[in-house]
């Protein structure tokens, strides 16, 4: 699978999380234009290894994808199959044989509004990841909308673009230290436990960026030594073995003394 901005990698790694794009062409298609929008969009969420979209050339309304998307950089992956799920199919395999290889993305922006690709926003979260979800109005699945970390309307490419002509949001203006994003940890298991969720990774991120106004992304963690965290896998990791939290099958539970606490 092609990645984009190899050379790059090495210099902005450090500071931006990966990111790559994984597009359902049938269930949105977007003119050159847009597509250039949804780039630049992409381009201040992360450093964009991957730029992937699925498409069927037998289907006449798909013929020209090819040509207009290949020629802005777009990994343009043919599948003439005429059943249904075929396209989704390759796009879920490839998706998850690049989170499995030694250049995984921290972010997956999924272009789709498909219920089909809920199993795989789950997947995604269990392992860490971060699910950013763009679809058309009227062409989302609400369980799918529910699960992202974030998630925006097609139609808004070009309002969000020129919000985006401020300072990008992850350049990190805001810190927080180790001890005070524990902090945040424990009340966002708390909050979840309370609503009766799942305490997943992606849920547990989200609810930390809503409820702790410095907080934004394990990179916004300064720990006493001056590193950085490389995912938020591993500030879990950290946590659970200072014996501040606890870890099952992916999901986040509070220790003892937190429900003592409570």
């Amino acid at each position: 699978m092609p990645h984009v901005n190899q050379s790059s990698k090495k210099q902005t790694s450090q500071q931006l999380p990966l990111l790559s794009i994984y597009w359902d062409y049938q269930n949105a298609k977007l003119s050159p234009s847009q597509a250039k929008s949804l780039l630049d969009l992409a381009q201040s969420k992360g450093c964009v290894i991957s730029i992937n979209v699925y498409y069927n050339s037998q289907r006449e309304d798909q013929t020209a994808v090819k040509d207009d998307l290949g020629n802005l950089g777009f990994n343009c992956v043919n599948v003439p199959c005429p059943l249904k799920n075929s396209a989704d199919n390759q796009l879920i395999a490839d998706c998850l044989e690049e989170i499995h290889s030694n250049m995984s993305p921290d972010k997956i922006m999924l272009i789709s509004g498909d219920g089909d690709f809920v199993k795989l926003v789950h997947n995604l979260q269990k392992l860490g990841k971060q699910a950013i979800i763009l679809a058309q109005i009227g062409n989302v699945k609400q369980k799918l909308k529910g699960l992202a970390n974030e998630f925006y309307f097609l139609e808004d490419l070009s309002r969000l673009i020129s919000d985006k002509n401020q300072p990008p949001i992850i350049s990190l203006v805001s810190q927080i230290n180790y001890n005070e994003a524990v902090g945040c940890l424990i009340e966002a298991i708390k909050t979840a436990s309370s609503q009766g969720k799942s305490t997943v990774f992606g849920r547990i991120d989200k609810l930390m960026r809503q409820g702790c106004a410095n907080y934004q992304g394990y990179l916004s963690i300064s720990t006493d030594d001056g590193k950085k965290f490389k995912s938020f896998s591993q500030f879990i990791d950290v946590a659970v073995k200072d014996g501040k939290v606890r870890k099952q099958n992916q999901e986040l539970f509070l220790t003892e003394l937190d429900i003592l606490a409570a």
